[in-house]
């Protein structure tokens, strides 16, 4: 991947292959160069007026011998290094022509996502690893006046979860604490363990009290605001609800795991709020290598929109559970 001028706004496609058993391909960064010897997804610069798409065809046959057949937009990641700016146009690679090698002699090897660390990559490729081991759609419960009992919540959820599209759900009602609350979430993580979906709460530390050490937490603005560290220990998700650059930095000093940034489109949750946009959200997710969820009017079928817009995946409740509005009459 070529290196650019001072000021320069470095267009890159990047290529993420990955095999049927999940493995992705990595290869070493020339030491000579700028962010030398660390890992990186091969690719290369977009000449100008040239596509994303044109870019990583022509690099992933210069760079690693093989003609692609089949990819899709994975995430499009902005990222100032200070002395540098770089766009990176990321595409997941899942068919090509041609075994894959360092056709320029770059050392090569395929690894498992998951045993790969964000201290070995420059910090634009962050995001990137985010996309690739978090999992794309969150979904939000309603809350308690939405349906008429937990036994409808619980099974609208197994039904969600059963679609096998959903690998992060955040329960999220207004009565949390009470004993109720507890022995639904319980219930909650219960289903997400048997199912492989990853849970947190909505809320204030005390709510993971009794609940299994995999939970993590999620925090509202309003609550990690005037938090200066990191409320829970490292092995539980974090993860923060931003709609500023304000509280995006602080999300990002207290140790977030991830944001959420919305409302990105027009919401009934959020009647009164302006909506960002995809511009806006864009905007925002240039500012910060966390992983973001993007948040507000979203369907399942606005991922690629977010991702181009710099979002790790979109989270929803009424796009990710139609049922609420048949359960309301809505």
């Amino acid at each position: 991947m070529p290196d650019s001028t001072p000021g320069e706004v470095l267009r890159v496609a990047v290529g993420v292959l990955r095999r049927p058993d999940g493995r992705v391909l990595v290869a070493e960064r020339d030491p000579r160069r700028h962010q030398g010897g660390r890992l990186e997804f091969p690719g290369g610069k977009c000449d100008p007026e040239e596509s994303g798409r044109s870019a990583l065809e022509r690099e992933l046959r210069e760079e690693v011998g093989i003609e692609v057949t089949a990819s899709e937009p994975l995430i499009r990641v902005r990222h100032d290094y200070g002395d540098r700016r770089v766009e990176l146009e990321t595409f997941l690679v899942t068919g090509w022509r041609g075994a894959p090698h360092g056709a320029e002699g770059q050392p090569v090897e395929w690894v498992d996502p998951q045993r790969l660390t964000a201290d070995r990559f420059p910090q634009a490729n962050r995001p990137i690893l985010a996309a690739l081991n978090r999992p794309p759609l969150c979904l939000i419960t309603p809350d308690v006046d939405a349906v008429p009992s937990v036994d409808v919540l619980l099974s609208g959820l197994e039904r969600a979860l059963a679609a096998g599209k959903v690998g992060l759900v955040q329960l999220r009602r207004s009565d949390r604490g009470s004993p109720e609350w507890r022995t639904l979430a319980n219930a909650v993580a219960e289903l997400c363990a048997a199912c492989g979906a990853a849970l947190m709460v909505n809320g204030t530390p005390d709510l993971l009290k009794g609940l299994p050490e995999e939970v993590g937490l999620h925090l509202p603005a309003a609550v990690f605001r005037d938090l200066s560290s990191r409320p829970v220990a490292t092995g539980r998700l974090l993860g923060c609800a931003c709609h500023d650059a304000d509280e995006i930095a602080r999300a990002e000093r207290i140790g977030a795991d991830q944001i959420l940034i919305g409302p990105v489109l027009p919401t009934r949750t959020h009647l009164g709020a302006e909506p960002l946009g995809w511009e806006g959200l864009a905007a925002l997710t240039a500012r910060t290598t966390l992983p973001v969820y993007a948040l507000g009017g979203l369907q399942p079928s606005d991922l690629a929109p977010a991702r181009n817009a710099g979002a790790t995946g979109i989270a929803g409740i009424r796009g990710f559970w139609p049922e609420i509005d048949a359960v309301q009459g809505g």
